[in-house]
Formats: C-alpha cells, structure tokens, sequence
C-alpha cells in the first residue's frame, strides 16, 4: 500500500482514536500526547513516521514558556479570581439587582449586564457560571422568576467569557494564528505579512461581544412585554431608595474603570495584552484592600486557584503539541488540505464544516482542548483559502461559546446543575437555554453574512 495513504489513515485513526479515549474518561494532556505516540510507534513500525521529529517538541515547550503574550493568561485569570474571591463580583450582582428591580424583567438584565462585565474581568467560564449562579439564580427564583429564564439568562451571560476580552481563549488563538499566518504568507510568496496580535483579535471580538449582549436583552425584554408573570419586578424598599445612588457608585464605579484601563490601554496600543493583564491584576489587589476583604487567606486562595486553572490549560497545550508533531508529520495536514479545499462552495463551506465539527467536539470537550487539537491542523488550510484570521479567531469563539451552552452536554448548564437547588428539574435548565442558543445563532449568521462586524474595528485602529 502507498506509504502516504497509509500515513494519512492512520492521521485519520488518531484522531478519532483520541475522541475515543476521551470519551472513556482518561485525562485530556495524557490522552493527547499518550495516543500520539501509541500511533507515532505504529508509524514508525509501517515506516509512515520518523521519530527524529519529535526533536522539535523541546523548543517548542520552551517558546511556550518564553513567550511574553501566554503570561498574560494567568494574570488575567488572576485578576478575574481575585475579584470573584473578594466578593467584589457578588456585592455588582447584588446592587445591579436593586438598580433595575422596579422593571420587569429587570433582574434578567442586571444578570446579562453584570455577565458581560465579569467576561470583561475574569475570562474564566466556570467560576462566572458558578458565581452568578449561586448569587442570581436564589434572588430570581424568590422574585417569582419562570426557572427556565432564570437558568437561560445565568448560563448565557456567563459563557460571554469565551468571547469578550480579554477572553483568555482570544489570547492562545490569537498566539497560535500570528505563527499560523506568517507561515502561510510566506509560503505564498508574501514575505512581509501583515501581522496579526491578540489586540486585533479583542479589537475583533468586542462588537460581536456587545451583539451578544444586546440580543440577550433583546430577548428578555420580549419576555417582559409577552409574558410579565414570567419575569415580574422587584421593587427596591424605600428605605434603601436614598442610597442606591452611593452602592451603585461604589460598587459599579471601580470595577467598571479596572475594565476600561486594561481593555483600553490593549486596544488603544499603550500596553500589551501581557502588561495590561499585570495592571488588572494589581488593581483587582486594590479594589479588594479598599474593600477591606484583602487578607492572607483570599490571596492565597487565589494564588492556588490561578495556578490550578493554569497549569491545567498549560499541561493540555503541551500533550497538543506531541498530537500536533504526529498528526502533521504522518500527513493528517495533507488530508485535511484535500478535503477542505474539495468542498462545493469555496471557503466559506470549508469554514462552515469547520465550524459543524467544533461545535459538536465542544460536546465532550472543553474550549482550550478544543482549539489546540483543530486550530494547529484546520487553520493553515483556511487561512491559505484567504480567510481573514481575526474573523476567524473570533467566529470560532462564538462558535465554541454555543457548544458550551447546547443541551446534552453544554458545560456551562453542568457548573449551573452543581449550584442550583436539589428540587429545580435538569429539564428546566435544558429547557431555558434552547432560546439563547437561537440568538448564538443568529448571531453566527450575522458574522458569516457581516464580516465588517469583526474586521471594521481592528482595521479603524490599525489607521
């Protein structure tokens, strides 16, 4: 048998292969890097595979750790724990809450509100989910809330993480498409390629971040005209009216300013991604010393945290990398190329089956393990195709925070699951979200149709 097609079946093994023992529950980095060296000795036994490839595994791990824009994941983990462990993030639910009581619906649109605001400050879905739901999800149901808006409404904003900066998920891909697009450049003769950074993918993803936000009012506000008893008001006593003005300020203000700085200063080319992520970090410290809930035992707690969340992604990206090596060297690229640009109807169905086979992958596996196993092999096809990067970075992460929301397996309905009461049926969570799954897709229709969506701003900073 031809020992090309030999090596692209068992490129195509592997990674099913993979799928498979993830399925059975063995651990993501050792599934990935385990696997791929199982097939790389196959390979090696049919004569498809050189082991001296694995010779570039070493400097890759050390780009990894000398890379300047990866440090900005764990200070920007650090900065949105920091403000999760200080209470800082429940005292803004809470005051949010009372701001918009007296409207109907109005504690649907804090919650989406204040969502958009911890995306925008921890990039971390889990522990916003988590957060709103152990805060919103009581007071909604005690307001007299339809549970199934309730659960809709908490698991929607909280999954605006994936995709509003500084997303930490933006920031590998934007690392992994700057390296990706240079190479693809110059391989078509383009010796001075327009550079890509993590800023432009932020730049990229914040109208489709505020589109988002604004079809999930939009659909809460529908619920307040069409079905009041769904979503009833909650005024605010009127002894507690004369200081909402003062909570609202305290408690909105400072944040608020945190995330503007740090945001800011990336998009407006002052700071790296990496430099800005060391000034939101110290200024989360801040804001907890001034709210007198700084001690050794939250820092600590933090400290711990970040490093668990780090090193779990890190220890991934590195059994990626061995996946990588095999999958390319035994062809698994050249397969993908054929099949991707055989497609009726150019790059935008290679984009769109693309899209389909992340999407359901996004049912077993989490973001980070999602776009270090098909970004490395899919995005030098696409990007060859002329598929604008940005666009691309940012449609994936829309396109992966759907995944995490889309009943049986959505994540983010799981960490609601482990925080809602005993007595709140599963189906009322399935059920909640399958509205605000909708608007994701349109979503995704409207940055397919409307591209400018995410090319307009990076390009109007840019000059």
């Amino acid at each position: 048998m031809d020992p090309v097609l030999i090596g692209e079946l068992l490129a195509a093994l592997m990674f099913f292969g993979v799928i498979g023992f993830l399925l059975i529950g063995f651990p993501v980095a050792f599934t990935l890097a385990g696997v791929s060296l199982l097939f790389g000795a196959a390979g090696l036994w049919l004569g498809v595979f050189d082991p001296s490839n694995f010779g570039s595994l070493p400097n890759r791990y050390i780009g990894f750790m000398t890379n300047e824009v990866l440090v900005a994941v764990p200070l920007f983990i650090f900065m949105g724990v920091m403000l999760e462990r200080s209470q800082i993030a429940e005292q803004l639910l809470l005051t949010m809450g009372k701001l918009f009581g007296n409207l109907r619906g109005g504690l649907g649109i804090s919650v989406i509100l204040v969502g958009a605001m911890l995306a925008a400050s921890t990039g971390v879905v889990g522990a916003t989910v988590v957060t709103m739901g152990l805060i919103s999800l009581p007071a909604m149901l005690r307001a007299g809330y339809d549970p199934k808006l309730a659960t809709g409404v908490i698991c929607a904003s909280g999954t605006l993480g994936q995709i509003v900066p500084p997303s930490t998920v933006l920031i590998f891909m934007g690392d992994m498409l700057s390296g990706i697009n240079s190479q693809v450049q110059m391989a078509k003769g383009n010796f001075a390629p327009v550079p890509v950074s993590v800023g432009d993918l932020f730049a990229g993803a914040l109208l489709p971040g505020v589109l988002l936000v604004v079809l999930y009012l939009a659909w809460v506000i529908f619920k307040a005209l069409t079905d009041p008893a769904s979503c009833p008001a909650t005024p605010v006593p009127a002894e507690e009216k004369g200081a909402l003005g003062r909570e609202v300020l305290i408690a909105l203000l400072p944040p608020l300013l945190l995330i503007l700085a740090v945001l800011g200063s990336i998009l407006g080319g002052i700071a790296t991604p990496t430099a800005a992520a060391s000034v939101g970090a110290v200024g989360a410290m801040i804001l907890a010393a001034l709210r007198l809930r700084l001690s050794f035992g939250v820092l600590q707690a933090t400290v711990i945290s970040t490093a668990t969340i780090t090193s779990m992604v890190f220890v991934i990206l590195l059994g990626a990398s061995v996946f990588s090596v095999v999958f390319r060297m035994m062809g698994g690229d050249n397969l993908v190329h054929e099949f991707l640009g055989s497609l009726p109807g150019g790059r935008l169905a290679a984009v769109a089956v693309v899209m389909i086979i992340m999407f359901f992958l996004g049912f077993i596996l989490d973001t980070f393990e999602i776009i270090f196993i098909v970004i490395p092999v899919t995005a030098p096809v696409l990007l060859a195709l002329d598929v604008d990067p940005v666009w691309l970075g940012v449609i994936v992460g829309v396109n992966l925070q759907t995944s995490f929301l889309t009943p049986p397996f959505g994540f983010a309905l799981f960490y609601l699951r482990g925080v809602a009461p005993d007595d709140m049926p599963t189906s009322a969570i399935y059920r909640g979200i399958i509205p605000f799954v909708g608007l994701q897709m349109v979503a995704i229709v409207l940055l397919f149709v409307f591209p400018e969506l995410v090319t307009w701003l990076p390009r109007a900073i840019a000059g």
